[in-house]
């Protein structure tokens, strides 16, 4: 039996954050919490799309608390005043969903390669920030938007930053593998330090999502903008699909920390949200340490919590 939006739980008294909430997987996501009666924060980069962003859904959804703050993950002042300014008393849930794919070389306000910048760092320095908050909570989940095409990363540590040679698709999968890593290890560091946390990490399959069509950067040629809408339009499953992954792992009631949600189709490109286990950066806890490190040094963001103990071999 196929999972619906429609089995989610009631969210009445939960306090939401979702990153990139103005278009694409993240509107629905914030959307159909806001349906189940969660309070929802969209965090968007832009105020313009992110008004228009709640308007809809307070349209779509009467009745929906929803507020916009704005966040930019490219610029760590952002990061840190979304996270200083917080008033509520807790957050319930951090859905961090946005990034970028695949855009031409450039560098964030803090001098970071674009996609392992935004896609990685900014969640990794947002998640820590925002730490204190989610430990106030009796039941604190983070679910982190990773990509079916991290397998196919070839992951150096000493080319995070396109130190070397950039090419798009190469940073691209190699930050959303980074996802994977920091969800994982989070996981692993909250139960070392006894953190009642959960944290999940999911790929959304082939999806509509703006996040291909410079949705973020407007700057690629507008012959790929139309090739990538075309594909879109006719091998890419609706937008509210792609989030079903995010959905399950932010509500689902007795989902394991540290789990992974796919789609159950052929190389995780579409189907139901299932779990995998079977994914080897889910064991490298090796390397999720390094970075973890590393994501430190560059942001600044220490988290007060115990590095897990190493795997027994």
């Amino acid at each position: 039996m196929s999972w619906t939006p429609d089995a989610i739980p009631d969210q009445s008294g939960r306090v939401v954050v979702v990153t990139g909430a103005n278009s694409g997987i993240g509107y629905v996501t914030a959307r159909e919490l806001a349906r189940r009666g969660a309070h929802v924060v969209l965090a968007c980069r832009s105020h313009e799309r992110g008004r228009a962003a709640v308007e809809r859904l307070r349209t779509e959804v009467p009745g929906a608390r929803a507020e916009l703050r704005l966040l930019d993950l490219a610029d760590l002042t952002s990061v840190r005043g979304f996270a200083g300014s917080w008033s509520h008393d807790r957050l319930d849930l951090l859905v961090n969903n946005a990034g970028v794919a695949m855009v031409p070389f450039s560098r964030t306000a803090d001098g970071f390669e674009s996609q392992f910048g935004i896609n990685h760092l900014g969640t990794f320095a947002l998640t820590g920030l925002l730490l204190p908050h989610l430990s106030a909570a009796s039941d604190p989940r983070v679910v982190t938007v990773s990509s079916e095409g991290q397998r196919f990363a070839r992951f150096d540590l000493t080319n995070l930053d396109a130190e070397r040679r950039y090419r798009a698709a190469f940073a691209y999968v190699q930050s959303k593998r980074a996802n994977l890593y920091f969800a994982r290890e989070l996981q692993r560091r909250a139960d070392a330090s006894g953190l009642r946390l959960r944290s999940m990490a999911v790929a959304p399959g082939l999806t509509r999502s703006n996040v291909l069509t410079g949705g973020a950067h407007g700057t690629r040629g507008r012959a790929y903008q139309v090739l990538t809408r075309l594909l879109l339009r006719i091998a890419f499953r609706p937008t509210p699909e792609g989030a079903k992954t995010s959905l399950y792992a932010a509500t689902v009631p007795h989902l394991p920390g540290g789990s992974y949600v796919v789609p159950d189709g052929p190389f995780q490109l579409r189907g139901e949200p299932v779990l995998r286990s079977r994914e080897r950066a889910l064991r490298d806890a090796r390397t999720a340490h390094r970075l973890w490190v590393l994501s430190e040094e560059l942001t600044g963001v220490r988290y007060p919590l115990r590095a897990a103990p190493p795997a027994r071999r």
